[in-house]
Protein backbone atom coordinates (compact mmCIF):
# COMPACT_ATOMS: atom_id res chain seq x y z
CA UNK A 1 0.00 0.00 0.00
CA UNK A 2 2.28 2.82 1.24
CA UNK A 3 4.75 1.79 -2.25
CA UNK A 4 1.31 2.95 -4.27
CA UNK A 5 1.06 5.74 -2.36
CA UNK A 6 4.84 6.70 -3.11
CA UNK A 7 3.97 6.45 -6.83
CA UNK A 8 0.59 8.38 -6.55
CA UNK A 9 2.86 11.32 -4.82
CA UNK A 10 6.02 10.69 -7.33
CA UNK A 11 3.24 11.27 -10.27
CA UNK A 12 1.26 14.25 -8.04
CA UNK A 13 4.69 16.36 -8.13
CA UNK A 14 5.85 15.43 -11.46
CA UNK A 15 2.33 17.05 -12.87
CA UNK A 16 2.73 20.06 -10.79
CA UNK A 17 5.95 20.97 -12.38
CA UNK A 18 5.90 18.91 -16.04
CA UNK A 19 2.17 18.07 -16.31
CA UNK A 20 1.28 20.43 -19.03
CA UNK A 21 3.95 20.14 -21.15
CA UNK A 22 3.28 16.35 -21.54
CA UNK A 23 1.82 16.91 -24.82
CA UNK A 24 5.86 17.84 -25.62
CA UNK A 25 7.16 14.33 -25.53
CA UNK A 26 6.23 13.46 -28.93
CA UNK A 27 8.71 14.32 -32.23
CA UNK A 28 7.40 17.80 -32.78
CA UNK A 29 7.80 16.92 -36.27
CA UNK A 30 5.42 14.40 -36.50
CA UNK A 31 2.01 15.91 -37.58
CA UNK A 32 -0.04 12.80 -38.13
CA UNK A 33 -1.20 10.41 -35.72
CA UNK A 34 0.34 12.28 -32.91
CA UNK A 35 -0.69 11.71 -29.46
CA UNK A 36 -1.86 15.46 -28.66
CA UNK A 37 -4.20 15.55 -25.54
CA UNK A 38 -5.61 18.67 -23.98
CA UNK A 39 -4.35 19.06 -20.30
CA UNK A 40 -5.52 21.33 -17.98
CA UNK A 41 -4.93 21.94 -14.28
CA UNK A 42 -7.68 20.99 -11.65
CA UNK A 43 -8.76 18.21 -13.92
CA UNK A 44 -11.19 16.63 -10.85
CA UNK A 45 -13.75 19.48 -12.53
CA UNK A 46 -15.04 17.43 -14.99
CA UNK A 47 -14.82 14.08 -12.92
CA UNK A 48 -18.39 13.15 -13.33
CA UNK A 49 -19.84 12.70 -9.35
CA UNK A 50 -23.47 11.93 -9.95
CA UNK A 51 -24.46 8.22 -9.21
CA UNK A 52 -27.60 8.39 -11.93
CA UNK A 53 -25.93 9.22 -14.87
CA UNK A 54 -22.35 7.71 -13.93
CA UNK A 55 -24.86 4.34 -14.95
CA UNK A 56 -25.31 6.01 -18.30
CA UNK A 57 -22.04 6.78 -19.60
CA UNK A 58 -21.76 10.47 -18.38
CA UNK A 59 -24.82 11.94 -19.99
CA UNK A 60 -26.77 14.45 -17.93
CA UNK A 61 -27.11 17.63 -20.13
CA UNK A 62 -30.37 17.27 -20.92
CA UNK A 63 -31.69 14.28 -19.07
CA UNK A 64 -34.48 14.79 -16.37
CA UNK A 65 -33.79 16.94 -13.37
CA UNK A 66 -32.94 16.00 -9.95
CA UNK A 67 -30.36 17.08 -7.53
CA UNK A 68 -27.29 15.73 -10.40
CA UNK A 69 -28.03 18.79 -12.39
CA UNK A 70 -25.82 21.07 -10.47
CA UNK A 71 -22.90 19.71 -12.04
CA UNK A 72 -24.51 18.87 -15.67
CA UNK A 73 -27.07 21.65 -16.13
CA UNK A 74 -28.11 24.05 -12.99
CA UNK A 75 -30.70 25.33 -15.81
CA UNK A 76 -32.99 22.36 -15.14
CA UNK A 77 -33.67 22.80 -11.90
CA UNK A 78 -36.30 25.38 -12.63
CA UNK A 79 -37.91 22.26 -14.46
CA UNK A 80 -37.87 20.20 -11.08
CA UNK A 81 -41.15 18.19 -10.29
CA UNK A 82 -40.24 18.18 -6.59
CA UNK A 83 -39.74 21.05 -4.00
CA UNK A 84 -36.84 20.22 -2.80
CA UNK A 85 -34.26 17.50 -2.84
CA UNK A 86 -30.74 16.34 -1.52
CA UNK A 87 -28.50 13.82 -2.64
CA UNK A 88 -25.21 12.25 -1.46
CA UNK A 89 -22.72 10.58 -3.67
CA UNK A 90 -19.41 8.48 -2.91
CA UNK A 91 -17.04 7.32 -5.57
CA UNK A 92 -14.45 5.48 -4.83
CA UNK A 93 -11.10 6.03 -6.88
CA UNK A 94 -7.89 4.08 -8.05
CA UNK A 95 -10.01 1.16 -6.11
CA UNK A 96 -7.97 -1.05 -7.20
CA UNK A 97 -4.37 -0.32 -6.28
CA UNK A 98 -5.72 2.28 -2.54
CA UNK A 99 -8.10 2.08 -0.04
CA UNK A 100 -8.53 6.02 0.92
CA UNK A 101 -8.71 7.91 -2.21
CA UNK A 102 -12.65 9.02 -2.93
CA UNK A 103 -14.87 11.74 -4.00
CA UNK A 104 -18.03 12.58 -1.86
CA UNK A 105 -20.44 14.90 -3.37
CA UNK A 106 -23.17 16.58 -1.85
CA UNK A 107 -26.21 18.46 -3.35
CA UNK A 108 -29.38 19.58 -2.85
CA UNK A 109 -31.85 22.14 -4.54
CA UNK A 110 -35.01 24.56 -3.62
CA UNK A 111 -37.96 25.15 -5.92
CA UNK A 112 -38.93 28.90 -4.77
CA UNK A 113 -41.59 28.97 -6.95
CA UNK A 114 -42.97 28.01 -9.87
CA UNK A 115 -40.47 29.78 -11.86
CA UNK A 116 -37.23 29.69 -10.13
CA UNK A 117 -35.07 27.29 -7.69
CA UNK A 118 -31.92 27.49 -6.36
CA UNK A 119 -29.07 24.94 -6.05
CA UNK A 120 -26.00 24.10 -3.94
CA UNK A 121 -23.00 21.66 -3.68
CA UNK A 122 -19.65 20.76 -2.50
CA UNK A 123 -17.41 18.12 -4.60
CA UNK A 124 -14.25 16.98 -2.09
CA UNK A 125 -11.53 14.89 -3.88
CA UNK A 126 -9.32 13.02 -1.22
CA UNK A 127 -5.75 11.54 -2.09
CA UNK A 128 -5.25 9.65 0.89
CA UNK A 129 -2.55 10.13 3.27
CA UNK A 130 0.70 10.59 1.19
CA UNK A 131 4.15 9.82 2.20
CA UNK A 132 6.74 12.62 0.94
CA UNK A 133 10.31 12.12 0.63
CA UNK A 134 13.39 14.06 -0.79
CA UNK A 135 15.18 13.56 -4.19
CA UNK A 136 17.55 11.40 -1.95
CA UNK A 137 15.34 9.13 -0.36
CA UNK A 138 14.47 11.10 3.08
CA UNK A 139 11.44 11.14 4.62
CA UNK A 140 9.96 15.06 3.42
CA UNK A 141 6.90 14.54 5.97
CA UNK A 142 2.87 13.17 5.68
CA UNK A 143 0.03 15.00 3.52
CA UNK A 144 -3.25 14.58 3.18
CA UNK A 145 -3.60 16.26 -0.87
CA UNK A 146 -7.42 17.08 -1.57
CA UNK A 147 -9.43 19.52 -4.00
CA UNK A 148 -12.92 20.79 -3.31
CA UNK A 149 -15.46 22.97 -5.12
CA UNK A 150 -18.32 24.86 -3.59
CA UNK A 151 -20.79 25.75 -5.77
CA UNK A 152 -24.40 27.87 -5.44
CA UNK A 153 -26.15 27.77 -8.62
CA UNK A 154 -29.52 29.79 -9.42
CA UNK A 155 -32.47 28.71 -12.13
CA UNK A 156 -35.35 30.37 -13.76
CA UNK A 157 -38.06 29.48 -16.54
CA UNK A 158 -38.14 32.15 -19.39
CA UNK A 159 -40.93 30.62 -21.01
CA UNK A 160 -43.02 27.91 -20.45
CA UNK A 161 -40.34 25.53 -22.33
CA UNK A 162 -37.38 27.44 -22.05
CA UNK A 163 -34.92 28.11 -18.37
CA UNK A 164 -31.45 29.62 -18.09
CA UNK A 165 -29.29 28.93 -15.11
CA UNK A 166 -26.30 30.43 -14.10
CA UNK A 167 -23.81 28.81 -10.75
CA UNK A 168 -20.78 30.70 -9.11
CA UNK A 169 -18.10 28.63 -7.52
CA UNK A 170 -14.95 28.69 -5.69
CA UNK A 171 -12.51 25.70 -6.04
CA UNK A 172 -9.12 24.76 -4.02
CA UNK A 173 -6.78 22.65 -5.18
CA UNK A 174 -4.00 21.14 -2.13
CA UNK A 175 -2.12 18.68 -3.45
CA UNK A 176 1.32 19.17 -2.29
CA UNK A 177 1.86 22.50 -0.12
CA UNK A 178 4.62 23.07 1.18
CA UNK A 179 6.95 20.85 -1.02
CA UNK A 180 9.67 22.21 -3.24
CA UNK A 181 9.85 22.11 -6.48
CA UNK A 182 12.81 22.65 -8.48
CA UNK A 183 15.40 24.90 -6.72
CA UNK A 184 13.67 26.76 -3.44
CA UNK A 185 9.95 26.63 -5.34
CA UNK A 186 7.45 25.78 -2.98
CA UNK A 187 4.43 24.32 -4.22
CA UNK A 188 0.89 26.22 -2.68
CA UNK A 189 -2.52 25.56 -3.17
CA UNK A 190 -4.38 26.55 -6.37
CA UNK A 191 -7.37 29.07 -5.76
CA UNK A 192 -9.89 29.30 -8.90
CA UNK A 193 -13.45 31.48 -8.66
CA UNK A 194 -15.19 30.60 -11.58
CA UNK A 195 -18.80 29.98 -13.04
CA UNK A 196 -21.30 27.60 -15.25
CA UNK A 197 -23.72 29.04 -17.88
CA UNK A 198 -26.47 26.72 -19.45
CA UNK A 199 -29.83 26.50 -21.00
CA UNK A 200 -32.55 23.91 -20.99
CA UNK A 201 -35.67 23.36 -23.48
CA UNK A 202 -38.41 20.79 -23.43
CA UNK A 203 -41.03 19.77 -24.97
CA UNK A 204 -43.47 17.31 -23.31
CA UNK A 205 -46.53 17.40 -25.48
CA UNK A 206 -45.24 15.01 -28.21
CA UNK A 207 -46.46 11.95 -29.88
CA UNK A 208 -43.96 9.29 -30.83
CA UNK A 209 -44.88 6.19 -32.40
CA UNK A 210 -48.39 6.85 -30.89
CA UNK A 211 -46.97 6.79 -27.45
CA UNK A 212 -46.34 9.94 -25.24
CA UNK A 213 -43.23 11.58 -25.57
CA UNK A 214 -40.77 14.32 -24.65
CA UNK A 215 -37.65 16.05 -25.99
CA UNK A 216 -34.93 18.03 -24.16
CA UNK A 217 -32.41 19.87 -25.08
CA UNK A 218 -29.61 21.39 -23.29
CA UNK A 219 -26.14 22.96 -23.22
CA UNK A 220 -24.14 24.25 -20.57
CA UNK A 221 -20.46 25.96 -20.52
CA UNK A 222 -18.75 25.09 -17.28
CA UNK A 223 -15.74 26.65 -15.08
CA UNK A 224 -14.96 29.58 -16.62
CA UNK A 225 -12.66 30.93 -14.08
CA UNK A 226 -8.82 32.22 -14.11
CA UNK A 227 -5.91 30.30 -15.15
CA UNK A 228 -4.10 28.73 -11.73
CA UNK A 229 -0.84 28.15 -10.48
CA UNK A 230 0.69 25.73 -8.04
CA UNK A 231 3.97 27.52 -7.30
CA UNK A 232 5.04 31.90 -7.32
CA UNK A 233 7.13 31.08 -10.88
CA UNK A 234 5.09 28.62 -12.68
CA UNK A 235 3.20 29.66 -15.58
CA UNK A 236 -0.41 29.60 -14.68
CA UNK A 237 -2.37 27.10 -16.86
CA UNK A 238 -6.21 26.94 -17.68
CA UNK A 239 -8.94 25.41 -15.49
CA UNK A 240 -11.30 22.81 -17.53
CA UNK A 241 -13.66 25.17 -19.30
CA UNK A 242 -15.99 23.21 -21.35
CA UNK A 243 -18.51 23.21 -23.69
CA UNK A 244 -21.31 20.51 -23.44
CA UNK A 245 -24.97 20.29 -25.47
CA UNK A 246 -27.05 17.60 -25.03
CA UNK A 247 -30.63 15.64 -26.18
CA UNK A 248 -32.55 13.27 -24.37
CA UNK A 249 -35.61 11.71 -25.99
CA UNK A 250 -38.54 10.13 -23.55
CA UNK A 251 -41.32 7.83 -24.68
CA UNK A 252 -43.46 7.09 -22.19
CA UNK A 253 -45.66 3.57 -23.08
CA UNK A 254 -47.72 3.75 -20.35
CA UNK A 255 -48.06 4.81 -16.69
CA UNK A 256 -46.12 2.35 -15.32
CA UNK A 257 -43.52 1.81 -18.28
CA UNK A 258 -40.58 4.87 -19.64
CA UNK A 259 -37.57 4.93 -22.00
CA UNK A 260 -35.46 7.75 -21.87
CA UNK A 261 -32.30 8.07 -24.67
CA UNK A 262 -29.87 10.22 -24.34
CA UNK A 263 -26.62 12.22 -26.32
CA UNK A 264 -24.55 14.72 -24.73
CA UNK A 265 -21.28 16.16 -26.72
CA UNK A 266 -18.46 17.69 -24.86
CA UNK A 267 -15.13 19.78 -25.87
CA UNK A 268 -12.70 21.60 -23.72
CA UNK A 269 -12.41 25.47 -24.44
CA UNK A 270 -8.91 25.74 -23.21
CA UNK A 271 -5.64 25.86 -25.96
CA UNK A 272 -4.48 23.22 -27.98
CA UNK A 273 -0.91 22.15 -27.36
CA UNK A 274 1.62 22.55 -30.57
CA UNK A 275 3.84 20.20 -30.78
CA UNK A 276 6.31 22.34 -33.07
CA UNK A 277 6.13 25.12 -30.13
CA UNK A 278 8.65 24.51 -27.77
CA UNK A 279 8.10 27.65 -26.18
CA UNK A 280 4.41 26.50 -25.25
CA UNK A 281 2.85 29.69 -26.16
CA UNK A 282 -0.68 28.05 -26.08
CA UNK A 283 -0.10 28.15 -22.15
CA UNK A 284 0.29 32.11 -22.29
CA UNK A 285 -3.20 33.07 -24.04
CA UNK A 286 -5.55 34.76 -22.10
CA UNK A 287 -8.88 32.84 -20.52
CA UNK A 288 -11.18 34.25 -23.42
CA UNK A 289 -8.31 34.28 -26.16
CA UNK A 290 -8.13 30.56 -25.09
CA UNK A 291 -12.12 30.03 -24.95
CA UNK A 292 -12.71 32.05 -28.41
CA UNK A 293 -9.59 30.07 -29.97
CA UNK A 294 -9.91 26.98 -29.23
CA UNK A 295 -12.20 26.02 -31.99
CA UNK A 296 -9.58 27.03 -34.63
CA UNK A 297 -5.93 26.12 -32.84
CA UNK A 298 -5.35 22.85 -33.13
CA UNK A 299 -2.12 22.30 -35.19
CA UNK A 300 -3.90 19.51 -37.15
CA UNK A 301 -6.33 21.99 -38.58
CA UNK A 302 -10.06 21.34 -38.30
CA UNK A 303 -9.72 17.34 -38.44
CA UNK A 304 -8.03 17.66 -35.47
CA UNK A 305 -10.72 20.07 -33.63
CA UNK A 306 -12.91 17.15 -34.82
CA UNK A 307 -10.98 14.81 -32.36
CA UNK A 308 -11.45 16.84 -29.56
CA UNK A 309 -15.08 15.98 -29.01
CA UNK A 310 -16.18 13.39 -26.39
CA UNK A 311 -19.43 11.42 -26.87
CA UNK A 312 -21.42 10.11 -24.47
CA UNK A 313 -24.82 7.96 -24.93
CA UNK A 314 -27.19 6.69 -22.74
CA UNK A 315 -30.37 4.85 -22.23
CA UNK A 316 -32.27 4.74 -18.82
CA UNK A 317 -35.42 2.65 -18.50
CA UNK A 318 -38.20 3.17 -15.92
CA UNK A 319 -40.94 0.86 -14.54
CA UNK A 320 -43.80 2.28 -12.20
CA UNK A 321 -40.86 5.16 -11.22
CA UNK A 322 -39.77 2.99 -8.60
CA UNK A 323 -36.87 0.77 -10.83
CA UNK A 324 -34.97 1.60 -13.34
CA UNK A 325 -32.35 0.24 -15.25
CA UNK A 326 -29.35 2.36 -17.06
CA UNK A 327 -26.46 1.68 -19.83
CA UNK A 328 -24.14 3.72 -22.08
CA UNK A 329 -20.91 4.40 -23.38
CA UNK A 330 -18.27 6.99 -23.07
CA UNK A 331 -15.78 7.47 -26.03
CA UNK A 332 -12.88 9.94 -26.65
CA UNK A 333 -10.75 10.00 -29.43
CA UNK A 334 -7.67 7.52 -29.28
CA UNK A 335 -4.85 10.59 -29.74
CA UNK A 336 -6.69 13.00 -26.89
CA UNK A 337 -6.70 10.78 -24.05
CA UNK A 338 -8.45 7.38 -25.65
CA UNK A 339 -11.37 6.81 -22.49
CA UNK A 340 -13.60 4.39 -24.05
CA UNK A 341 -15.74 2.66 -21.26
CA UNK A 342 -19.43 1.27 -20.93
CA UNK A 343 -21.49 2.01 -18.25
CA UNK A 344 -24.20 0.32 -16.08
CA UNK A 345 -26.74 1.02 -13.43
CA UNK A 346 -29.52 0.53 -11.27
CA UNK A 347 -31.89 2.83 -9.25
CA UNK A 348 -34.38 2.20 -6.84
CA UNK A 349 -37.45 4.82 -5.28
CA UNK A 350 -39.28 4.14 -2.35
CA UNK A 351 -41.27 6.71 -0.61
CA UNK A 352 -38.60 9.98 -0.02
CA UNK A 353 -35.49 7.23 -0.12
CA UNK A 354 -33.85 6.60 -3.68
CA UNK A 355 -30.74 4.88 -4.17
CA UNK A 356 -28.34 4.70 -7.44
CA UNK A 357 -25.48 2.46 -8.36
CA UNK A 358 -23.63 2.76 -11.20
CA UNK A 359 -20.60 0.38 -12.71
CA UNK A 360 -17.68 1.18 -15.04
CA UNK A 361 -16.30 -1.36 -17.41
CA UNK A 362 -13.38 -0.41 -19.57
CA UNK A 363 -13.33 -1.16 -23.16
CA UNK A 364 -9.61 -0.60 -24.20
CA UNK A 365 -6.74 -1.99 -22.67
CA UNK A 366 -4.21 1.13 -23.80
CA UNK A 367 -5.80 3.28 -21.39
CA UNK A 368 -6.70 2.61 -17.95
CA UNK A 369 -9.55 4.50 -15.70
CA UNK A 370 -9.34 5.34 -12.65
CA UNK A 371 -12.99 4.14 -11.62
CA UNK A 372 -12.41 0.52 -13.87
CA UNK A 373 -14.45 -2.04 -12.08
CA UNK A 374 -15.46 0.31 -9.27
CA UNK A 375 -18.61 0.21 -7.79
CA UNK A 376 -19.98 3.90 -6.74
CA UNK A 377 -23.88 5.00 -5.16
CA UNK A 378 -26.06 7.63 -4.65
CA UNK A 379 -28.13 8.22 -1.71
CA UNK A 380 -30.98 10.95 -2.21
CA UNK A 381 -33.73 12.40 -0.11
CA UNK A 382 -37.08 13.50 -2.07
CA UNK A 383 -38.75 15.74 0.87
CA UNK A 384 -41.91 15.89 -1.39
CA UNK A 385 -41.76 12.88 -2.58
CA UNK A 386 -43.81 11.09 -5.63
CA UNK A 387 -42.15 12.53 -8.24
CA UNK A 388 -42.78 11.17 -11.49
CA UNK A 389 -40.25 11.14 -14.38
CA UNK A 390 -37.24 9.55 -12.07
CA UNK A 391 -35.91 12.36 -9.59
CA UNK A 392 -33.43 9.41 -9.24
Amino acid sequence: MKFYKNIIAGVMAWTLCCGPLLAQVNDPGQLDGRVNAVFTSIPFLRINPDGRTGGMGDVGIAISPDVGAMYHNASKLAFATSEAGVGLTYTPWLRELVDDIYIAYLSGYKKLDDLQAIGISLRYFSLGEINFTTITGEPAGFFKPNEFAFDLGYARKLSDNFSAGITLKYVRSDLARGQEVGSGNLVKPANAVAADISFFFQNDEMSLFGNDAKLALGAAVTNIGNKVSYSETSTRDFIPVNLGIGSALTMNFDEHNSLTFALDINKLLVPTPDLADSSNAHREKSLLSGVFGSFGDAPGGFSEELQEFMYSIGVEYWYNNQFSVRAGHFNEHRLKGNRKYVTVGLGLKYSVFGLNFSYLIPTTAQQRNPLDNTLRFSLLFDFAGNIKDADL
